[in-house]
This record gives structure tokens, C-alpha cells and sequence, in this order.
């Protein structure tokens, strides 16, 4: 049995996922008593088995608060039970919650007549810590409107091979922000800027022109191949400890220019030797 466990801040996109992989024959219950986990996959498999069941859950700060601290105890159970189980944890910054929040005039489930939003949202990240650590993928959907975030969530949960981590080249600008949902980070803003170039500064770095100004570059080349160098010798070991997702993200000043080139190079060098290679620019999107 494949389950996936989606949770994260109230806000965030939680309901888009469960949607989106609804769309795609899971099976999907929202706002899972966590309590009753078990004893729900242990009915299903006894009523589909365990090969061709697929099945997400809900999981959200609405749950008892002792069973959301007793979370890693449960998950070690289920995890014994040999599923094909993963976790995906969505958040987003405050302000854009706030925001998510007044436009849609909906009501946060934790907020009451003494407890503001602001409030309840770093309660919600509190409560929902133990579940955010252990998870296998985080997404930030910050800076990712509806559309973006269904295709994120089935590119890296549907298209995954089952023998192959998948791996995300996101670029970004520093000055909207760096993401939250990396695993590895690397600057750029180091680098000569093709912004300062009148010619180059309306293109971007997936533009031929910036490709060869940047190439000429020697710290440029030095940078890539170090990048490309440190991933060649540690993605291995992540892969030995069973991770299923790896976000390499990558950034510059604005995410326009040289965060797109590094990203879109880099991800050619592994396209040859991986199965499962994805690109984003944050910025471009």
C-alpha cells in the first residue's frame, strides 16, 4: 500500500494537494484523526490488499494535541508495518498566510475571541512540529499560486520512480526571499551580474546570450563545477538513507540571470545520470 500523509500550516495548500492526488485515484481522507490511523490502514489493506491500494491523509492541528506529540512513536508503528509510506509538510511565511487569510475571509481553526491569527499560526507551527521534522518533502507555497503548487505536488509524488530520488533545481532572488523548503542552498550573488549589462539585463539566464557572457566567466565555471562536484559525492549517501525528494536550491540577487543559468546547467550535467530530474525557476514563474 502507497500512503501519503499530507500536512502543514492552515493556509498553505494542503487541500489543493489532497486534491490533486484525488485526481489521481488516491484514495483521500481530509483531517485524519491521527488516533485512528492504524487501525484505517488496517482495514483497508484487509479489504484491498497491500499491492494496488493507494491512500492519502489529512493530518492538521485539529487533532487531539497528545496524539500530534505521540506522532513519531506512531509513525516507527506504521513504518514497521512495511508501508510505502511518505510525508508532505506544506507551509508558507506568515505574511502570506495573513494574507491568504483576509482575502479569503476564511477562519483560522485555531484562532478564538483570545487568540488573534498571528497567534494561532505560530501555535499551529508548534503544534504541528513533530510532524514537520520527520516529514520526507517540504514545499513552500510562498511564492506559488494554485496552478504552480498542483503540478509541483504531481511531478514530484506521481512521476517519481520508485528506485530514484527526485531531485529539484529551483532558482530564486534573494530579495523576494530565500525558500524554506531546501535542502541545500547556494548563493550566486558572488558572481559577475549580467544585470548590470544594458543588453542582457531584459533577458534571463536560459537566454544564449547571458549563457555565453557567464561562460566567459572563470569563477562562473569554478562555481558550477564545485556545485556539481559536492552533489556528485553526497547525493549517494542521501539515496543510502532512503530519501525520496532532494530541493537543491539556487540563488542570485533578483532570480533572473545567474540563479537560472547555474540551475538549468546543472541539471543538464545530471539529466544523462538520473531518472528524475526536475527544473523551477521561482522567480521566472
Amino acid at each position: 500500500m502507497k500512503l501519503i500523509i499530507i500536512s502543514g500550516l492552515s493556509g498553505s495548500g494542503k487541500s489543493i494537494a489532497l486534491n490533486t492526488l484525488e485526481d489521481l485515484d488516491y484514495y483521500c481522507i481530509d483531517n485524519m484523526p491521527i488516533g485512528m490511523l492504524p487501525s484505517l490502514i488496517e482495514q483497508l489493506i484487509s479489504n484491498w490488499g497491500k499491492d494496488n491500494s493507494m491512500v492519502a491523509v489529512g493530518i492538521d492541528a485539529r487533532n487531539i494535541h497528545q496524539d500530534l506529540e505521540r506522532f513519531p512513536e506512531l509513525l516507527k508503528d506504521l513504518t514497521s508495518s512495511s508501508l510505502d509510506m511518505e510525508i508532505i509538510y506544506l507551509e508558507a511565511d506568515e505574511a502570506t498566510l495573513l494574507k491568504r487569510f483576509s482575502e479569503t475571509r476564511r477562519k483560522h481553526p485555531l484562532t478564538n475571541e483570545e487568540r488573534p491569527l498571528p497567534d494561532a499560526i505560530k501555535l499551529e507551527r508548534k503544534l504541528l512540529y513533530p510532524i514537520a521534522a520527520l516529514a520526507d518533502l517540504h514545499i513552500d507555497s510562498t511564492h506559488t499560486n494554485i496552478y504552480q503548487l498542483r503540478e509541483l505536488v504531481r511531478k514530484r509524488v506521481i512521476n517519481e520512480p520508485a528506485d530514484c530520488m527526485s531531485l529539484l533545481f529551483q532558482s530564486f532572488g534573494y530579495k523576494h526571499g530565500a525558500p524554506s523548503d531546501s535542502d541545500f542552498i547556494f548563493d550566486m550573488r558572488c558572481l559577475p551580474n549580467p544585470h548590470w549589462e544594458t543588453s542582457l539585463r531584459p533577458l534571463t539566464g536560459k537566454d544564449s546570450k547571458v549563457i555565453e557572457y557567464l561562460e566567459e566567466q572563470p569563477w562562473v565555471i569554478e562555481m558550477k563545477k564545485n556545485i556539481i562536484d559536492f552533489l556528485d559525492t553526497w547525493i549517494p549517501r542521501f539515496e543510502q538513507e532512503n530519501r525520496n525528494y532532494m530541493t537543491v536550491a539556487i540563488g542570485c540577487t533578483g532570480g533572473q540571470h545567474r540563479s537560472v543559468y547555474m540551475a538549468e546547467s546543472i541539471a543538464a550535467y545530471f539529466k544523462p545520470l538520473r531518472k528524475n530530474i526536475m527544473i523551477r525557476h521561482r522567480e521566472l514563474s
